[in-house]
């Protein structure tokens, strides 16, 4: 590890995923912080009556599942687990780690999304870790890169912010006010609209915590975290490297592409439309079936989880169709 200087995307490439990057550690990404997946197996559940419901409208019984950022498995796992009898699933795990050992071998492991698939494509938590470079407002209020030391964090600032980055700013987070910072987030909106164009059919869904261009943050929302806890960004390595995802562009590059208006909802809704509820079960069923109400009483805590607001209830789900008949434009 140098002490150079140089712009967070490129630092955030190399720490989160270099050689020694975090996301090749062995213990993955269930290591260090608790995603949906992990909090309880409602969510594959609900995602495979996700894949079952573009099966229909596919009128196929035959379909792809292709995860973004696939940590080490557990979503697709869980997924398999759940599809309903007769669905034939074809699973793509989509990871820069190695294959983990002992992986249900109905799963492919590959570096990136597979091409011309249909079904459906399911990113959560995987725009956030897409790196992206920062701006600052000057005293002046001239937007520039924030330039990063990679050993330990410390920031300067850098040029003015030129180009495509000063168009995407300039169109979905202006910086007014000498302090203000964003994430730049063209990186985002290019990778989404490239794993939207991956598939000939079907939808393809991102899941994260987002914000749109009338409450962005004015600080922006870089953070790291280690073993559970958030701890302050410093691009060694050493922590994971995330921040908040502008959805509202990243909904607009994957429309052009696919010539379909995109959807964008919050987990609360869109888990409660595939029959993830919190609501606690009847007391009549206490007396009447004391063990099922136990269960029914302990899945209504974890749908409660994935539900809460100010918790995983608050992710966006950026949803996006796909016509079997699309042919791509081009990102």
């Amino acid at each position: 590890m140098t002490d150079d200087w140089c712009g967070w995307r490129e630092a955030a490439e190399t720490a989160l995923y270099g050689d020694e990057g975090f996301y090749r550690r062995p213990e993955g990404p269930a290591g260090h912080f608790r995603t949906s997946v992990h909090a309880s197996a409602l969510f594959a559940a609900a995602v495979a009556r996700l894949l079952a419901g573009t099966a229909r409208q596919l009128d196929t019984d035959e379909v792809s599942l292709v995860d973004v950022g696939a940590g080490r498995g557990e979503l697709l796992t869980g997924v398999l687990a759940a599809a309903p009898a007769g669905l034939k699933v074809r699973a793509y795990a989509v990871e820069i780690a190695g294959r983990p050992p002992g992986l249900d071998p109905r799963i492919e492991w590959c570096a990136e999304p597979p091409q011309g698939v249909t079904g459906l494509l399911f990113a959560n938590e995987w725009l956030d870790n897409v790196p992206t470079d920062i701006a600052e407002a000057d005293a002046d209020g001239v937007a520039r890169h924030v330039l990063v030391r990679r050993a330990d964090g410390t920031e300067r600032l850098g040029d003015p912010v030129s180009g495509a980055d000063a168009e995407w700013l300039r169109r979905w987070w202006p910086l007014t006010q000498p302090g203000d910072r964003a994430e730049i987030g063209r990186p985002r909106d290019e990778a989404w609209a490239r794993a939207v164009t991956s598939l000939a059919g079907g939808l393809a869904v991102a899941v994260d915590y987002g914000h749109v261009r009338e409450a962005r943050p004015p600080y922006g929302t870089l953070t790291g975290f280690r073993a559970g806890r958030e701890v302050r960004p410093v691009p060694d390595g050493s922590c994971d490297l995330t921040s908040h995802v502008a959805l509202d562009a990243c909904a607009e590059a994957g429309s052009v592409v696919a010539g379909v208006p995109a959807e964008v909802r919050d987990q609360r809704a869109a888990l409660r439309e595939l029959g993830v509820s919190g609501e606690r079960p009847p007391l009549s069923l206490a007396s009447a079936d004391p063990a099922g109400y136990v269960r029914a009483l302990s899945a209504s805590g974890e749908a409660a989880e994935l539900t809460a607001r100010g918790g995983l209830g608050d992710f966006g789900w950026l949803s996006q169709q796909v016509r079997a008949s699309f042919a791509p434009s081009g990102v």
